[in-house]
């Protein structure tokens, strides 16, 4: 039996893998859920598998469901414990934002298996991460698509023999359109995601790029891979999941229809592949044809902000992460329009300064500065009134 505290259980990754639990009752057990504030979801799934443990991160939130029992928690702290907590063999982290560094730690420096969809606790922190890995030998396993299929197609091949990764992009719904023409578009335009359903704020950073330049410094803490050797290609139809290109020329792919729960149920189980009817469905005629496009950097500049801030390192990947989610809450509320993001973005990284991470205080207090920064920015763009 596999024990599992999942943070973020009201969001589409904590759903998604709540379903993969349920057809499997004799293989997984939920230890624990977690959310930001989504109580009512929360106390349904409560009922339903009768976790040890319920955290509501916020506190005001929790607060108001006092009276739901003495195993239910509130507050960043209590987030943290769900996340080192004994009873838990795997802890997945689907927490969206920055929110998810701390708890990502927790989970590595007390030997659990991390199952990681946060990718900006890799993006802010991947060096701490690594060194609580190390420290309390604890494991990270990517649940993000693109990085599960990198893991599967190395398979336990010697990194030197790595020449390349090619990380796939939907385009997300503005694929080929002009810089002028996204001017002109609202948060419903954007939210209406061709492929994924995914929360507001993923499905707003798949639409701006802005996620694919996340996941490729993802790509690079998890594999050691240099950036001059990671690409992004367009996939509109996301069954290529990423490619894995060898010193001989060889490529490798990992093909599936879009579904996170593979990715998820990869996660709980590896190295070992558990028995699923719902998901064995592929069908390489219905998915034809399959096509491929370079990225529109002029067009989706976020995707080259992103990871000019990788290259860049230190907290630089934090300054873009923080500034971006200040930019796409922004752009939600109608305080920016859509190019107005990667200018908020680019205007952070160039006002704040970049340090070595050495430790997480470190990492906290270029996310503030970033904030601070990038929500300057948001005013000076707002008009009077609105």
């Amino acid at each position: 039996m596999i024990r599992v505290a999942i943070l973020g259980s009201t969001g589409s990754i904590g759903e998604s893998a709540l379903k993969v639990m349920e057809r499997h009752p004799d293989r997984f057990e939920v230890v624990a859920l977690a959310a930001n504030r989504s109580v009512r979801e929360l106390e349904d799934q409560a009922r339903r598998f009768r976790p040890l443990r319920v955290v509501v991160a916020d506190e005001e939130a929790f607060e108001a469901c006092r009276d739901n029992g003495t195993h239910w928690s509130g507050g960043r702290e209590a987030l943290v414990d769900a996340a080192s907590m004994p009873e838990a063999d795997v802890v997945l982290n689907a927490l969206v934002g920055f929110a998810g560094l701390e708890p990502s730690i927790a989970a590595l420096r007390a030997g659990k298996r991390l199952a990681l969809a946060n990718k900006e606790s890799l993006v802010t922190g991947g060096d701490l991460l690594m060194e609580a890995m190390e420290d309390g030998e604890g494991e990270l396993i990517p649940v993000d698509s693109e990085h599960s299929a990198i893991l599967q197609c190395l398979g336990g091949e010697d990194p030197d023999q790595i020449q390349r990764l090619v990380i796939t992009a939907s385009g997300g719904p503005f694929r080929g359109w002009s810089r002028e023409r996204l001017a002109a578009v609202g948060p419903e335009d954007a939210l209406r995601h061709p492929t994924w359903d995914m929360g507001a704020k993923i499905t707003i950073d798949s639409a701006t790029l802005a996620n694919k330049a996340l996941e490729v410094i993802e790509a690079h803490v998890l594999y050691g891979i240099p950036y001059d050797r990671i690409d992004a290609v367009v996939h509109p139809q996301s069954v290529v999941h990423s490619f894995v290109e060898f010193v001989d020329g060889s490529v490798m792919a990992q093909l599936g229809f879009p579904t996170m729960e593979l990715p998820i149920l990869y996660a709980l189980t590896y190295p070992d592949r558990l028995d699923d009817p719902d998901l064995r469905t592929f069908d390489p005629v219905r998915a034809s044809p399959l096509t491929f496009e370079a990225v529109d950097t002029d067009a989706f500049p976020l995707f080259r902000i992103g990871v000019e801030a990788g290259r860049t390192g230190g907290t630089a990947p934090t300054v873009f992460n923080a500034a971006n989610e200040v930019a796409v809450d922004a752009f939600l509320r109608g305080k920016v329009d859509f190019p107005g993001m990667a200018q908020v973005v680019e205007e952070a990284l160039s006002r704040t300064e970049v340090r070595p991470v050495t430790e997480l205080e470190v990492i906290l207090e270029a996310d503030r500065a970033a904030r601070r920064s990038a929500i300057d920015s948001v005013a000076r763009r707002t008009p009077a009134g609105n």
